[in-house]
């Protein structure tokens, strides 16, 4: 555990696949703790979580996710159980974390979405299988409190910057914005296109983006990495990178149809594994429709063989 300014203390897990780590936070309140995020739902919770208990000297008086992906909502049963702490998410992200993890067929559906952007049947296959076996370690927490704009949470001003996830929330105090993953210090958080998301989640991310840097925070405590000592600075560099994204993308679009699937192999390359083919072919589409949306591509095809052309 990790002392930082303020008060504010950082956990830091293991993570078994992709990143090597994820970070959550405890805010120091007169009531006790706030933990914002909970890791992975990954066995023997307690083993991880009673020395960080015995250390703090005051109860964990509420859990807060930030989104609803796996690495940070992952743990909240687990979590909740042993701190006895309510948790509270963002209204907008629990809905979508029902819509995934809460429903049986969300890898087929997945599969299927990508499937009709082009994505090779036997990788599809490999990602109907990952997600089954994943699943046992997302233990969501079920009817939070729900969150919205402008709520407090023990002094931290709620802030809805959706992009990364549809319902991605980050709190704000003093200068100190706990960030989940809408802002990274080295890697550049992953914006894609998913089956019943928002249209358009690059539009929503460079709209929060650019909210970011009007708040002008003096740090960033990200999920991932080490503290961003300039946020908005990192926010414009994030701006500029989706800028000069969007127009390799427009370049690789054909005049002839072509699937995202084929689009994102110019972008990303071949040798990926399904995994990371996924988020390449998610973050691909995020950039197409976006890029459709200001006239600079165009969508045809049908709801199992859609398809971008240049306009």
């Amino acid at each position: 555990m990790d002392e930082l300014p303020a008060g504010i203390r950082r956990l830091t897990f293991p993570l078994p696949l992709g990143i090597k780590h994820v970070h959550c936070y405890l805010l120091p309140g007169d009531e006790g703790w706030t933990l914002v995020d909970t890791g992975l739902g990954l066995p023997d919770a307690a083993g991880r979580w009673e020395p960080v208990l015995r250390e703090l000297g005051a109860p964990i008086a509420r859990i807060v996710v930030t989104h609803f992906h796996p690495d940070h909502a992952g743990g909240g049963e687990d979590a909740q159980a042993l701190t006895g702490a309510r948790v509270l998410q963002g209204e907008h992200d629990y809905g979508q974390c029902l819509r995934v993890w809460g429903s049986e067929n969300w890898s087929e559906r997945l599969a299927d979405y990508l499937r009709a952007h082009g994505l090779p049947e036997p990788v599809a296959a490999e990602l109907r299988h990952e997600s089954r076996t994943f699943a046992p370690f997302i233990r969501f927490v079920r009817d939070p409190k729900p969150l919205r704009e402008g709520d407090e949470v023990d002094g931290w001003r709620v802030l809805e910057l959706p992009g990364h996830a549809d319902g991605h929330i980050c709190l704000l105090r003093d200068g100190v914005l706990v960030a989940g993953d809408h802002l990274l210090g080295v890697i550049t958080p992953t914006v894609g296109l998913y089956p019943e998301s928002r249209p358009d989640p690059l539009a929503d991310y460079q709209a929060s983006l650019r909210r970011t840097i009007e708040l002008a925070p003096a740090v960033a405590l990200p999920g991932h990495g080490d503290p961003v000592s300039d946020p908005a600075a990192r926010a414009r560099e994030l701006l500029e990178h989706h800028r000069l994204r969007l127009d390799e993308t427009a370049a690789a679009v054909a005049a002839e149809p072509r699937s995202a699937y084929d689009v994102s192999l110019v972008l990303f390359g071949t040798n990926l594994d399904a995994n990371n083919r996924r988020f390449a072919l998610a973050e691909t589409l995020a950039h197409l429709e976006r890029l459709a949306h200001e006239g600079r591509a165009a969508r045809s095809g049908d709801s199992g063989n859609l398809s971008y052309t240049a306009p």
